[in-house]
């Protein structure tokens, strides 16, 4: 089994600043790619950021938080971090991690999801 495992979440003011960890664990056998994707009340989950595991770190941002968050990587943990810096009311949603990996030698990347974490940005 796999699993990932957020942590960092919390009650932030506006202009604040959070961590968001992730740590993916179980029978992994190969990581691809990791990122964070958020789901506002009564709003579609979106991505937010991702990042390449195998291909030289490369990431993705939505136009909305680039400037503001920076995805990272630990190869080493398996973790996964979002740094998210000048937060926004908007920003206010469930934030998810996801990995797309595989458990075996010869699979295709299958993706895991996290449980989600509260990020509320309120004064």
């Amino acid at each position: 089994q796999v699993q990932l495992v957020e942590s960092g979440g919390g009650l932030v003011q506006p202009g604040g600043s959070l961590r968001l960890s992730c740590v993916a664990s179980g029978s992994i056998f190969s990581i691809y790619a990791m990122g964070w994707h958020r789901q506002a009340p009564g709003k579609q989950r979106e991505l937010v950021a991702a990042i390449s595991i195998t291909s030289g770190g490369t990431t993705n941002y939505a136009p909305s938080v680039k400037g503001r968050f920076t995805i990272s990587r630990d190869n080493t943990k398996n973790t996964v971090y979002l740094q998210m810096n000048s937060l926004k009311p908007e920003d206010t949603a469930v934030y998810y991690c996801n990995a797309d990996l595989t458990t075996k030698w010869g699979t295709r990347p299958l993706g895991y999801w996290g449980q989600g974490t509260q990020v509320t940005v309120s004064s």
